[in-house]
């Protein structure tokens, strides 16, 4: 019994995070969801397409269970990192609509097995794993990808789920000076007296 609720709370979780993640890149333009906003290139658009791709491979290839649409190989040094942006000839809609047969994929695989279903991924130090521990990994990365996805979406346009109504671009800025003053303080204090 305790399997059927620890699967269904963190299968809960993955399909809400999966919503998150998605709910980041609506009403922006193409270039705002595909524009490299880190110094190694992280975007928006990227990080779904990554999510989808390894999303696929977890609940397909581990379980034996192939997603019905081609993967590039996981051992593919050449495209490494190429799941994590998106080509000028890739739409959103083709990037959104494979995540959501990925998701219904998944979902598939998660509801076939139980908790302590064999699998095998060959690219962790400890390949033998079960459904719980991939289950729990998708969900980590997931979240910590959506997590990404906020601080992005945030240097885009200021929004976030914290930004209520109540909350305008002045309470922000007192807030942002205010957190600033910390870390000068907190810098000159490490720095010592005098400095």
């Amino acid at each position: 019994m305790i399997d059927d609720v620890a699967k269904e709370h963190l299968h809960g979780d993955l399909r809400e995070i999966r919503e998150v993640l998605l709910q980041k890149i609506e009403g922006l333009g193409e270039y705002d969801i595909r524009r490299p906003l880190t110094r190694t290139g992280t975007n928006l658009l990227g990080l779904v397409k990554h999510l989808a791709l390894w999303e696929s491979r977890y609940f397909g290839e581990v379980f034996d269970r192939p997603f019905p649409e081609p993967l590039p190989r996981w051992d593919d040094l050449g495209q490494r990192g190429a799941d994590l942006w998106v080509a000028e000839h890739e739409t959103r809609d083709e990037v959104v609509g494979r995540y959501r047969r990925a998701w219904a994929h998944s979902d598939a695989t998660i509801a076939a097995l139980t908790l302590d279903s064999p699998g095998h991924v060959p690219w962790w130090p400890r390949p033998r794993v079960n459904l719980f521990a991939v289950l729990v990994h998708m969900l980590t990365e997931t979240g910590r990808h959506a997590g990404h996805a906020d601080i992005l979406r945030e240097q885009l346009d200021g929004s976030t789920e914290a930004a209520s109504e109540e909350r305008d671009e002045a309470f922000w800025a007192a807030r942002r000076d205010q957190i600033e003053r910390a870390a000068v303080k907190a810098a000159r204090t490490e720095r010592g007296p005098g400095v």
